[in-house]
């Protein structure tokens, strides 16, 4: 990187991670300069709230860690810096509420993302830090950052770059996975970005398709086998697609489907949709005569279904299971649902991939590319949905930001 001005630094991204960086670089003494490749900062962020912006998790810290999979050591690193504790009290310092849900997800106290936003851009600005927007990310020319505007490109000499550029999900709000190219040039190890928090494709015939999607499901336990032949089951509700299966319960698991399905091409999830009932006092229920009864008003008044879970219960069966008792009701507590592939990467709500984090010193620097540091989606790491996503961007963004600020600051006094 440039050294002309060693305490400037440039944050590229304006997500939660980049203006994290930019507010933590900045409280340390740093001049800091953040770019934004579309007009306005915090879209995915803006468009996340939309539901109720869920900040963070309640869970205690060992389980919260948990949710980060194959990465919960590295992100249990920057947890340590920022946890779900820090970030509510981050934004009561905004002055935001915030509160913790019946299911544990914590929320700000109006459910919106917006007003938090426009409280943080203010403090930001006041505290010195300088937006650039339409400023898209192109790589370097020498040691210059390259960027496109709106008047043609424009190159930026920066002591130091945090790069907060998100992955590859919801391109149209700006993280399009561009800078993967650039990166990939210079000789970072990024891992393939691939779809996570998505949905799953699934063989449908045309009238479920057509008549189910959009049906939630709940409760389900979801019973597989992972890719060492261990059993495991997760309680939780999904909801039918037009194209497959969606919803918290497939998020949770993604992961692990995800790759089921590149190593063998399929991945098949067990569904018990009458959790807590016995099998054999199903079984006996259901052989109780059925008189002028459909079977799928037997299926209600017998076995608790509803329409949408007899929907997929017709899908799934053969008319032979369907007339033996014992026989429906071994598939009721077993249903075998086969997964064919996830679904596009735009269309997912994260990304999984991106660069490695062998690649990045305790403070996120690069360490083939000293004064560079990467936060933020674009990191290798996933977790499923429940404010996880967004309390590990904010935790990298503050680690990267004060990682930035120091070595700007320990190389300006040497």
């Amino acid at each position: 990187m440039n050294r002309t001005r060693p305490h400037r630094l440039a944050v590229i991204g304006g997500g939660p991670a980049g203006l994290m960086a930019a507010e933590a670089a900045c409280a340390a003494g740093v001049a800091v300069e953040l770019y934004e490749a579309k007009g306005s900062v915090g879209r995915k962020f803006l468009l996340a709230g939309k539901g109720g912006l869920n900040l963070t998790h309640s869970e205690p810290r060992a389980r919260f860690v948990e949710r980060y999979g194959a990465r919960q050591a590295d992100v249990g690193t920057w947890l340590d810096a920022f946890d779900a504790d820090a970030l509510r009290d981050w934004a009561s310092g905004l002055g935001v509420a915030t509160f913790a849900g019946s299911s544990g997800r914590v929320f700000p106290a109006d459910l919106k993302a917006a007003p938090l936003l426009r409280r943080w851009l203010h403090r930001l600005r006041e505290s010195g830090v300088a937006l650039h927007m339409h400023h898209r990310w192109l790589g370097w020319s020498g040691d210059a950052l390259r960027f496109a505007t709106p008047q043609g490109e424009r190159t930026v000499a920066a002591a130091a770059a945090v790069l907060a550029l998100g992955g590859a999900s919801w391109p149209q709000l700006g993280s399009d996975g561009a800078w993967v190219a650039p990166l990939g040039a210079a000789g970072v190890d990024i891992a393939p970005l691939q779809p996570a928090n998505c949905g799953f494709e699934v063989a449908w015939s045309g009238h479920l398709s057509s008549r189910f999607a959009g049906a939630p499901l709940k409760p389900v336990v979801a019973h597989w086998l992972d890719r060492d032949g261990v059993a495991h089951a997760r309680q939780g509700e999904f909801v039918l697609s037009e194209y497959g299966v969606e919803g918290s319960l497939i998020y949770a698991i993604g992961a692990e489907l995800r790759e089921q399905i590149r190593e063998r091409g399929t991945a098949t999830l067990r569904l018990d949709l009458v959790p807590g009932r016995d099998e054999a006092a199903l079984a006996g229920r259901l052989a109780a005569p059925r008189g002028k009864h459909s079977i799928g008003d037997w299926l209600r008044r017998r076995a608790g279904l509803d329409h949408a879970k007899c929907a997929l219960v017709f899908e799934l069966t053969d008319k032979a299971t369907l007339a033996d008792p014992a026989a429906l009701a071994g598939r009721l507590k077993a249903l075998p649902l086969v997964l064919r592939a996830p679904r596009p990467l735009a269309e997912a709500i994260s990304t999984a991939g991106g660069v490695r984090l062998e690649a990045l010193d305790r403070q996120l620097m690069l360490r083939e590319h000293p004064g560079l540091f990467c936060a933020g989606e674009m990191l290798d790491w996933e977790a499923p949905t429940g404010g996880y996503l967004l309390t590990a961007s904010f935790a990298s963004g503050l680690l990267a930001g004060r990682g930035a600020a120091q070595w700007l600051l320990a190389d300006a006094r040497g």
